[in-house]
């Protein structure tokens, strides 16, 4: 299953879409919060993907969660993950 999520509250229309796939057997635990103003997370089960836009400055934390606590797995510049359209990204069934 895909997301597709409102962008982030900002007078600067500079946002990029950015493209996650969780392509483990865990659930993952997607944060931005190195935006002021501005704090985002979603849950990323094994095999979804997320679809969002953010300033070309966020930085995308990866979390793996676990029983009681998650743990910080991975740190993505959102430019990295930027995508030029919906069809850039493949197929969504």
């Amino acid at each position: 299953m895909t997301q597709l999520l409102n962008p982030p509250p900002s007078a600067d229309s500079n946002q990029i879409l950015c493209y996650f796939a969780n392509n483990t057997s865990q659930v993952q635990i997607a944060r931005i919060s190195n935006i002021p103003g501005w704090f985002f997370e979603r849950v990323v089960f094994p095999r979804q993907r997320l679809m969002f836009q953010a300033p070309p400055n966020a930085c995308l934390e990866i979390y793996t969660a676990e029983m009681v606590s998650s743990l910080l797995c991975d740190r993505i510049n959102c430019t990295r993950l930027q995508v030029e359209s919906l069809t850039s990204v493949g197929s969504f069934c």
